[in-house]
């Protein structure tokens, strides 16, 4: 099991706003990718924020988009789509929509519109 299964998603939220904002793009427009790929709702997201669910667990409650397999292309050197581990995978996914955030894609690309 991959250490990053036991993180929470908290610990590693705040990068993901850091790593947003400085490219000009907004926290809400997290909020907005976390919530297309997961299903929860914004008081949801808080929930799991503050009660420093981990990524397994965070993974476990999603329901996860049926477009989410739409989500191709290399992240940390991997194709997403080969990801064999279903967990990793979706971890994966979320990096990649916050990756593509940050390069500037439009959010209706990034959503798989």
């Amino acid at each position: 099991m991959s250490r990053i299964f036991t993180v929470s998603v908290a610990s590693v939220y705040p990068h993901y706003v850091t790593k947003l904002e400085r490219k000009g793009r907004s926290q809400e427009e997290l909020h907005e990718v976390i919530r297309w790929l997961t299903g929860f709702d914004e008081s949801e997201l808080a929930g799991h924020l503050e009660a420093q669910t981990t990524f397994e667990d965070f993974f476990a409650a999603a329901r996860l988009n049926p477009n989410a397999s739409l989500i191709t292309g290399t992240i940390c050197g991997m194709r997403v789509e080969s990801i064999e581990d279903p967990l990793m995978q979706k971890i994966r996914y979320l990096d990649k929509l916050v990756d593509e955030l940050a390069k500037g894609r439009p959010m209706e690309k990034v959503l798989r519109a």
